[in-house]
C-alpha cells in the first residue's frame, strides 16, 4: 500500500526527530568527555547499544539471516565492525577531545564526498558534473570556515585525528553499501554483528590503554542515553522511517544536522560563530547536499538487485 500524505508527513517528522537526537549527541559526548576517557567512553556507548540491539536480532526474519551467515559473511562484518566502530567512532571521540564540536562536525560532513570518490574505484559509480560542483562548494564552504588559517597546535592533532575518521567513515560507507545491495543480510543483523564486534574492540581498547575511572552518576546518564536513545531507539525509528522516504527525503533531512549541531553547540556548549563561520557552514552543507541527493537519485534510478528471501531496508550511520 503506498503512503499516504499524513503518513508520509509524520515518518518525515520522525526522521528529523531522529536527526535531532543525533545533533545532541555531540553536546553529550562533549560533556561526557569531561570525566571519561575517549575510547572506553565511545567502547562503552556502542556496547550497550549493541546489547539494547541484540533482543530484536533474536526476532525469526533476522535470526535465520544469523544463521545463513557464511564465514566470509563474518568476515566482512567483523571488518565493517573494526573500520566503522572501532576506528571511525573511536577517532571520533578522541578528536571531541580536542576540537570544538561544530568543527568536528563540519569535517565529517566531508564523508559523502569522500564516498563519492571512492565510488569511482570500488562501486563502479562515477561522479557527474552536479556533484563535482558540490565538492568545490563543500571546500569553497570549509576555506572559508577555517579562514584565515590559524589552527592551534593541539587542535592540529584533533583535526588529524578527525581525518583518519573520515576515511575510516568513508571506506566503512563504502564497505556497508557493497554488503547491503547485495540484499543477503538483513540490516538489522549487519548493525548488530558489526557494532557488537567493533563496540567490543573499541571497550577493551579502551580499557587497557585508558582504564575506567570512577563514574558518577551524570556520566553513567549520559552514556546510557547515548546508548539507548540516541543509539538504539535512533536507528530503530530512522529504519522505520526509511519504509516511507525515500534516499533524496532521507539524505535532505540527514544534512540538517550540521546547522542543527552548530546550534546546539552554541546554545549549550559556547561554541560561538561569526558570519563568516556561518556562511562557511552554509556553503559546506549546501555543497554536502548535492552529493548526497545526486547520489541518492542515481541509486533509485539503478535497476535494483534481485529481491532477497529477508526484506531490505536503508539504514544510516549510527551517531
Amino acid at each position: 500500500m503506498p503512503p499516504t500524505p499524513s503518513s508520509h508527513t509524520r515518518a518525515a517528522l520522525q526522521a528529523l526527530f531522529v536527526t535531532f537526537l543525533w545533533s545532541t549527541s555531540w553536546v553529550l559526548i562533549k560533556l561526557g568527555l569531561e570525566d571519561i576517557p575517549a575510547l572506553t567512553f565511545a567502547g562503552l556507548r556502542y556496547w550497550l547499544a549493541f546489547l539494547c540491539l541484540l533482543p530484536l536480532a533474536a526476532r525469526p526474519v533476522h535470526r535465520d539471516s544469523l544463521r545463513a551467515l557464511s564465514r566470509r559473511d563474518w568476515g566482512r562484518l567483523a571488518a565493517l565492525g573494526l573500520v566503522y566502530y572501532a576506528v571511525n567512532m573511536g577517532t571520533q571521540f578522541l578528536g571531541l577531545e580536542r576540537l570544538p564540536a561544530v568543527t568536528a562536525s563540519l569535517l565529517l560532513s566531508f564523508t559523502p564526498i569522500m564516498v563519492a570518490l571512492l565510488g569511482i574505484a570500488f562501486l563502479a559509480e562515477p561522479i557527474t558534473r552536479q556533484q563535482w560542483g558540490g565538492i568545490g562548494l563543500y571546500l569553497a564552504g570549509a576555506l572559508v570556515y577555517f579562514y584565515p588559517v590559524a589552527i592551534p597546535t593541539d587542535q592540529v592533532i584533533g583535526l588529524l585525528i578527525v581525518f583518519v575518521g573520515v576515511i575510516a567513515n568513508s571506506l566503512a560507507t563504502a564497505m556497508g553499501r557493497s554488503i547491503n545491495r547485495a540484499r543477503t543480510i538483513t540490516p538489522l543483523v549487519v548493525t548488530v554483528v558489526s557494532m557488537g564486534i567493533g563496540g567490543l574492540i573499541l571497550l577493551v581498547a579502551g580499557l587497557v590503554t585508558q582504564g575506567l575511572p570512577a563514574l558518577d552518576a551524570r556520566s553513567w546518564a549520559i552514556i546510557g542515553w547515548l546508548a539507548v536513545v540516541n543509539t538504539a531507539f535512533a536507528f530503530t525509528l530512522w529504519n522505520h522511517t526509511q519504509r516511507t522516504l525515500s534516499a533524496v527525503e532521507s539524505s535532505v533531512i540527514n544534512n540538517t544536522m550540521l546547522i542543527q549541531i552548530a546550534v546546539l553547540a552554541w546554545v549549550f556548549l559556547g561554541e560561538g560563530l561569526n558570519g563568516r563561520a556561518i556562511a562557511g557552514l552554509a556553503l559546506a552543507a549546501t555543497g554536502t547536499l548535492i552529493v548526497q541527493v545526486r547520489r541518492a537519485r542515481a541509486r533509485a534510478e539503478s535497476p535494483a538487485p534481485a529481491p532477497a528471501a529477508a526484506p531490505r531496508r536503508s539504514s544510516p550511520g549510527s551517531r
